[in-house]
């Protein structure tokens, strides 16, 4: 019975250990100093950039000069308002947007509004319609290279999608921006050195129009943008990652605002794992899909803050049951799990994050994983599923 009680013990330490290995393997690859690709080339297809906006009027302005530069002759910039209380949409006019205002109480989020402008688009049709969040920025030239890649690939491209610390922010903010960092350059480039596909991000995404017939929009899943991607790689069009276009934003300042965001994106993630990650995985598997399998091995990474508060926890109990007279097989494994972990967390910021965070700061990280023990347990107890707006400093 005891052994069979270690292996059991074992074995969940190996499922634990599975995403450390994924996450390292990503890392390691997108360290590696390789050769730039050559730009994409031709001609440049004709573009809608879609901006879903839901009170965001302190931003909004700012978010379409960013975009209005680089739009040609035919393009098209349209600003779905979507159940706003305040003057997003006369601002948006204002700054020369097309508008569109949606107002619908019972069905809120961002996959609403995506597929509300979709359909205002389909009488005058893009090539290629690119969404970019109203708290966004759109570096210069990001537009045609997002455009060009996603045309010439004949599928979904992602922009680099990175989030920032505003001046002044303390340490947790400080290590949010690195976090994210890892996330969305670090873990989608490693995987873009194999040709492996990456999510979709929320802004700075990319499609050839016809491609949308292909998955469903309209809905108010908190997660919208993760759920597409892996729609999309279901239907034979894995998104591809376009690091070349840069998209960025800053996090809210108020605790308030970082805490619903923070909620948001998280419960998602974790949501869709429970719910998706098996049968995704089975398919993958069945079907022979390794883009399906990439794309599931990286969902199936959760937070960094969770993964180290997992193995904390694992080599604590593991050392303690060795102590006890226990299997030793166990706490070996856990004690691989948690230096992995931190080999990648130190490869990743010697190569991308020095800029972002002191190495001093970073030791602090630990206790910023502890700080998140509530919000996983709010997953536990009361896990959020409706779409719920981040708070601005001002809104």
């Amino acid at each position: 019975m005891i052994t069979l009680l270690g292996w059991l013990f074992s074995a969940l330490l190996i499922l634990i250990v599975l995403p450390v290995l994924v996450l390292f393997v990503q890392v390691l690859l997108a360290s590696l100093t390789v050769r730039s690709l050559a730009p994409a080339q031709g001609s440049r297809p004709r573009v809608a950039v879609l901006v879903p906006a839901h009170n965001e009027s302190s931003l909004i302005v700012a978010t379409l000069n960013s975009i209005l530069p680089q739009l040609l002759a035919g393009d098209r910039l349209v600003v779905v308002a979507d159940n706003c209380s305040d003057d997003t949409a006369a601002l948006a006019r204002a700054a020369g947007a097309e508008v569109v205002e949606r107002s619908n109480a019972q069905q809120r989020g961002k996959g609403y509004a995506l597929d509300f402008g979709v359909r205002y688009l389909a009488s005058d049709a893009p090539d290629v319609m690119i969404v970019v969040d109203a708290d966004s920025r759109v570096s210069e030239g990001s537009i045609e290279r997002l455009a060009l890649c996603c045309i010439d690939s004949g599928r979904p491209a992602q922009a680099l999608y990175l989030m920032h610390a505003p001046a002044g922010s303390g340490l947790k903010v400080q290590i949010a921006e690195f976090a994210w960092c890892v996330k969305n350059r670090v873990r989608a480039q490693g995987w873009a050195r194999l040709g492996l596909p990456c999510s979709l991000m929320g802004s700075g995404m990319a499609f050839v129009w016809r491609d949308l017939a292909l998955i469903e929009l309209a809905s108010g899943h908190i997660v919208e943008d993760l759920k597409m991607g892996l729609d999309f790689c279901r239907s034979g069009k894995p998104p591809l990652f376009c690091p070349g276009a840069l998209v960025s934003s800053d996090f809210p300042r108020s605790d308030e605002g970082l805490s619903t965001q923070r909620t948001r994106w998280e419960h998602g993630h974790l949501g869709v794992i429970l719910s998706d990650a098996p049968t995704l995985l089975i398919e993958a598997i069945r079907k022979g899909n390794l883009n399906l399998l990439a794309m599931t091995a990286d969902l199936l990474v959760p937070p960094l803050a969770l993964l180290t508060l997992l193995l904390v926890v694992a080599f604590c109990l593991s050392w303690l049951v060795v102590l006890l007279g226990g299997a030793l097989a166990p706490a070996l494994i856990a004690s691989f799990g948690l230096a992995l972990l931190g080999v990648s967390v130190l490869l990743a910021w010697s190569r991308f994050g020095r800029g972002i965070i002191a190495f001093s700061a970073l030791l602090y990280a630990p206790f910023y994983a502890l700080k998140k023990i509530p919000l996983y347990i709010g997953f536990v107890l009361k896990r959020q599923v409706d779409w719920v707006r981040s708070k601005r400093d001002d809104t």
